[in-house]
């Protein structure tokens, strides 16, 4: 069955959503964009969603074609035509329709779309039996801390993580793992949780800083420094977090086993914490 997809002021369906060859996010990559998780029929985190989305816009010079209100006022209309439970949306945004120069065009209007994906979220089989991991070589741009649509780095990382059977990838740069291919990275040494600090480097993820806050009200402690393979190979957790799986712990990195081998105590904590807020969030 053909889903429902929104495309500049639009909703259609999924095989009529047409773009412009000369829409810049095809010819330059020259756009944002999000995922947002759905629990329960409801969008969650909605707050750090449209501050980490206003701040990828306002880093690249666009602005929104919708305020926050009729932004969420789509998304809701998605999930329902869709009959949307648990999954989440993926939004876009790019500088438009314009003949192929590097300058920002004048007076472009953006170009906006929005569909949804379903998948299991909360009881994800993945939770308790864990993921395998692999290092890679960091080979992505320098602003990473923008959301961006040009994600060619993160597809070669993907596509060789996927030949080594893995779920995901570390990414290494200057001796130093930056985080996954479409996650955050932490470790756990000593009941300590470390994740290395915000910075160009890596994306501000939304997921990461929700947890950054629950382990602040549950007093549980937490580094921000970087951190080496070896350190991670050596750790008694490893764990990674992103939109559509909250928390997933990490029993094996390069072929080694992590800890026991097993889903750690402080990923299973934090992943139960998470799901309990975001279940409450979504008045499940």
């Amino acid at each position: 069955m053909s889903s429902i997809v929104f495309l500049n002021g639009d909703f259609c369906k999924e095989e009529d959503a047409k773009v412009s060859i000369f829409d810049r996010g095809y010819l330059f990559g020259d756009g944002i964009y999000e995922v947002v998780p759905v629990i329960n029929g409801k969008v969650i985190d909605k707050e750090p969603f449209f501050e980490r989305f206003d701040g990828s816009l306002s880093k690249i010079g666009l602005k929104a074609p919708f305020c926050k209100t009729e932004i969420m006022t789509i998304l809701d209309t998605l999930i329902a035509k869709n009959d949307l439970v648990e999954g989440g949306i993926y939004m876009q945004v790019t500088r438009g329709v314009a003949p192929r120069e590097f300058y920002f065009p004048e007076n472009t209007p953006t170009t906006f779309m929005a569909f949804i994906f379903k998948k299991e979220i909360i009881n994800n089989p993945l939770a308790t039996k864990g993921v395998k991991v692999v290092s890679c070589a960091d080979i992505r741009w320098k602003r990473r801390d923008i959301k961006s649509i040009s994600l060619l780095g993160q597809v070669l990382a993907k596509e060789e993580v996927h030949q080594k059977g893995a779920y995901e990838g570390w990414m290494i740069e200057d001796g130093f793992i930056t985080e996954g291919t479409s996650s955050s990275a932490y470790i756990v040494k000593d009941g300590v949780i470390i994740t290395r600090p915000l910075s160009n480097s890596i994306l501000p993820g939304i997921r990461r800083k929700v947890l950054m806050s629950l382990t602040k009200e549950h007093n549980i402690k937490i580094e921000e420094r970087l951190f080496t393979l070896e350190e991670a190979l050596n750790a008694d957790e490893a764990f990674m977090s992103s939109a559509t799986v909250f928390v997933l712990p990490i029993i094996e990195i390069d072929g080694q086993k992590i800890g026991d081998g097993k889903a750690g105590k402080m990923a299973t904590k934090l992943r139960a914490m998470y799901v309990e807020a975001a279940l409450k969030e979504a008045n499940a």
